[in-house]
Formats: C-alpha cells, structure tokens, sequence
C-alpha cells in the first residue's frame, strides 16, 4: 500500500522517494522509506541496500537525519535505497534493553525485529517489478540495534522462521556495533560478503563474544551475543570474504554512520559482489 510519495527534485525520478507501508503489527503500521538514484530507469533493476536503524529497539527513526544523508548517500552509488521502521518493544519499559531486562525479552526482541526486517524485505522483493529492486542484489544494513536485528534476520532465518522467508536472500550485509544470538549457524551459503565497523572497547553491544551490556551472571538481562571479531572468525574458518574495521580504543560511537569510509564500504561491495573477487580486509585505528 503506498503511503505517500515525495519528489525531492522535480525532475523525472531525480532523488525521489517513495514511502509504503509493508506491515501492520501490534496495530501499527511499518513502514518503509524507498529513495531510487538519479538516473532510476523503468527497465533496469538496481543493487538495493535496506537499512534497519539504531536505538535499542526503544528509539530512532527510518527517517533521521543520519539515515536520510546514508540513503543519498547510498543512490548517489547508483543502488536503490531503503529505510524501514520496526517494531520498537522496548519503548516505554521500566527494564529498558539493559541487564534488568530479562533474557527471553531481549530475544523475543530480536526475533520481532528480525521478523519485521525479513517481511520488509520479503514485501520489496514481492513488489521488485514495481521498485526495479533486482533480488539478487539485495544487501541487509543497519546500526546497533539494526545490526543486532539484521544479523540474527540473515544467520537465525531457518532457526526462527522455518521456510517462511525462502524467497529472501542477500548478497551482502553491512553491520555497524552488532552482534548476534551464540546460536547462529553461519556456513558457506549464508557467510555473504561483509563489512564490520566495532569499537573493541563497547560496553553496549560486545565486540567479541562475551554479555549484551556485559551484564554479570546473576542479572536477569545476562546473555552472551557473538560480536563482529567473533562472526569474523567464522568466516575466516569458511575462507569467506569480510571487511573488518576495528576502532581499537573505540566504544559504541562506533554504531553511528562512518561517512567518512563510505568510498572504501562501496568499493569492497563492488569487488566482491561484482566483480567476484575474494578480499580480506582488516583495518585497526586506535
């Protein structure tokens, strides 16, 4: 269902965007933010990047300032943008997404936001003749909470969702400070090329393997998550290609958009979604 439509520039599909709704949960209405490049062409589909947002599933928006920079940022690279909204559980609670909120919370949290991010993407690729959204280019993307959502989407799919989403496949994923349940199973099929921006020293979301918000044993909230270093590893196990960017004194400002390594981001995806090739890369800063 189309919500509404919005021309940013006024000449034929110049930086348009176009906003739909893909879902109505808890009796709310999901929505998603869908931006097409200068040159969007009715008969050429395009590379798409859907982005999930940060904010401890109690806060953010698809349409903040940062998200709105990254999806023009993302069209100006000749790919079709997307921004979803979700379902926040956590807005509003006592316990927050911190150590007093208790485990199976926090993962019935991550199972809804991986669900509503799989059904986004699911309604895309449904709609692709419409879009022009070529689904087998689809790269899942998000920060924080939307890394932790579209991670546990891509390598928790089967586990949690069976074969509802078998028409949903990505090509890549870009994880910024995320982290996933211990029990994802990554192997040489769903292993796709990735990037990964962490601080080594976030407190929030762990680096390695170790507790979300490193809360102690006895705290209701105690569960252990595989950070970035940790997926890592099992994707050099797999001789998969990744990009890791390591902030070595960095903390969870690290989930915040890294304008600034965009150019580097866009040209491992072109290497190896492309062009094929197999890369490593692993860059530390202090």
């Amino acid at each position: 269902m189309i919500f509404g439509f919005l021309l940013i520039l006024s000449i034929g599909y110049s930086q348009t965007k176009q906003t739909h709704t893909y879902g109505v949960k808890d009796g709310e209405e999901l929505k998603l933010d869908i931006y097409f490049p200068d040159n969007f062409d009715q008969n050429t589909s395009f590379p798409t990047i859907v982005w999930m947002h940060g904010g401890g599933f109690s806060g953010g928006s698809r349409d903040a300032p940062d998200e709105t920079q990254l999806c023009q940022e993302i069209t100006n690279r000749n790919y079709i943008a997307v921004s979803i909204s979700y379902r926040l559980t956590r807005k509003g609670t006592k316990e927050g997404f911190g150590c007093d909120c208790p485990k199976e919370v926090k993962l019935e949290t991550f199972q809804k936001a991986s669900e509503d991010y799989l059904d986004a993407v699911q309604f895309l690729i449904r709609n692709r003749g419409k879009f022009k959204i070529d689904p087998e280019k689809v790269i899942a993307g998000g920060s924080s909470a939307g890394a932790e959502g579209i991670l546990n989407a891509i390598f928790m799919k089967e586990n949690w969702f069976d074969s509802k989403y078998e028409d949903v496949n990505f090509a890549g994923l870009i994880s910024l400070a995320g982290a996933a349940v211990p029990e994802i199973k990554i192997d040489k099929i769903n292993s796709i090329p990735a990037v990964f921006f962490h601080g080594a020293e976030d407190k929030t979301v762990p680096y390695e393997t170790n507790p979300h918000h490193f809360c102690e044993k006895n705290k209701a909230g105690y569960l252990v998550l595989k950070g970035s270093r940790s997926i890592v590893e099992e994707y050099e196990n797999l001789n998969q290609s990744y990009f890791l960017f390591t902030s070595l004194n960095g903390k969870h400002e690290w989930s915040g958009i890294p304008f600034e390594y965009l150019n580097q981001i866009f040209e491992f995806l072109r290497l190896t979604l492309e062009k094929k090739k197999f890369l490593t890369i692993e860059i530390n800063i202090d």
